[in-house]
């Protein structure tokens, strides 16, 4: 039995990976903040309280949540040799390079008493002054004033995207950010080692694959078709490496690949941050990027089974929408078609919906436009705060990863 199908982006969810929100953010400083890719310091307190009502909010549609600490504290406690391999290759990626510090890393994170505690430790980030008997050793310790011996993870809780479930298997992203890049060593051990989902499901693209590609610009629009973003974060080559693995390697139902060539800027994060599914046919949208973005078209070559054929497509989205998802298609416009409230409501990830079932979707009550819009074409929303969680820029889609969808009849 597989424990991961995603065949849509609006089939009714079944079981969801959320990361809830802990000490990484609390380890935010003004100093630090570009470094770590935020734009602001959220509250902790309060954005525990919007996360845990998003979590709420999924169990009351009847959707199994599980964390991600959970699952990696899971998969380590079934193994005392997994864990150790865990916290060994924690401490090689976070480039603690001195052989004596690493040492006493090591020692510090065994002796933490339990194994979820020491995962959340990893994920809150490691200070300097936690070290007993820490002392400087390095030109950078002695010149550096950085409080850390390994970083904070703060965009953690944007589960959707160090991995993504595709039909029935996985893919771990390579990161694009080298910030974000250990937020994956979480879904190799579970995707390796976990009592559950170790081992099990095709791996479609791997966290050490050359190309980068990162799971907010994947998005499963069907069995058959499969939207990636083109993003600042996502490669070309990685797409092309996806869609061979899924044509070729370990052959599915996909047909197309439709690469969305979108601008490379932090307001255009993930393919996500701009156009999600909402219901059959409906889709949410950021103007621009109608006005900025070529869709090309990845199929395999008749010629060569392990090659691709790549066109470009010279048709408005709607269009190209209705050939390969065989409906009508309606966009309806983040912020509606006023300049400023669409800018404001994207930046606010207006666009950034997570369908729980067709025609269903969980929005962040802040974007009332885009809400309002959504209601208006009969797409039933429940808007949870976010005052704190939507300055880390990513919505409810960000902060969750599907394992399984019931199949769309």
């Amino acid at each position: 039995m597989s424990h991961i199908r995603v065949t849509s982006e609006i089939g009714k969810l079944k079981k969801v990976v959320l990361h809830r929100p802990g000490a990484e953010l609390e380890n935010l400083t003004p100093k630090w903040l570009e470094q770590l890719l935020f734009d602001d310091i959220p509250w902790l307190e309060l954005a525990i309280k919007e996360h845990d009502a998003f979590a709420q909010t999924l169990r009351d549609a009847g959707v199994e949540v599980l964390y991600l600490a959970d699952l990696v504290s899971e998969t380590l406690d079934s193994n005392p040799l997994i864990k150790d391999q865990f916290i060994k290759q924690f401490i090689k990626e976070s480039h603690v390079t001195s052989e004596t510090l690493a040492n006493v890393l090591n020692h510090y994170l065994h002796t933490i008493p339990s194994t979820k505690q020491m995962v959340e430790k990893t994920m809150g980030g490691i200070q300097k002054k936690e070290i007993p008997g820490f002392i400087k050793r390095t030109l950078s310790d002695h010149i550096r004033d950085y409080p850390f011996v390994t970083d904070p993870m703060p965009n953690l809780y944007f589960t959707r995207d160090p991995f993504a479930s595709i039909i029935d298997g996985i893919a771990i992203s390579k990161m694009y950010t080298i910030t974000r890049a250990r937020e994956t060593i979480y879904g190799e051990y579970i995707f390796t080692y976990h009592p559950v989902y170790g081992n099990k499901h095709p791996r479609y693209y791997d966290r050490s694959d050359v190309s980068t590609i990162e799971g907010g610009d994947i998005l499963v629009l069907s069995s058959q078709v499969i939207a990636v973003g083109v993003s600042e974060r996502t490669h070309p080559a990685a797409i092309e490496k996806l869609a061979k693995n899924l044509m070729y390697k370990y052959p599915t139902k996909v047909e197309t690949i439709l690469a969305f060539d979108i601008p490379k800027s932090r307001s255009f994060m993930h393919l996500d941050t701009v156009f999600t599914q909402v219901d059959v046919g409906t889709f949410t949208i950021h103007q621009e990027l109608i006005q900025h973005m070529t869709v090309y078209e990845c199929t395999k070559d008749p010629k060569n089974h392990l090659k691709l054929v790549v066109k470009p497509i010279h048709e408005p989205l709607k269009t190209i929408l209705e050939r390969y998802l065989h409906v009508p298609i309606t966009l309806i416009p983040c912020g509606g078609d006023d300049v400023v409230s669409s800018d404001r409501e994207q930046w606010n990830d207006g666009a950034n919906t997570l369908c729980i079932a067709p025609g269903e979707v969980i929005v962040y009550q802040r974007n009332h436009i885009t809400n309002r819009l959504l209601a208006e074409h009969g797409i039933l929303v429940h808007a949870i705060p976010s005052s704190e969680l939507s300055r880390g820029r990513g919505g409810p889609r960000c902060m969750s990863m599907p394992l399984e969808r019931e199949d769309l009849s």
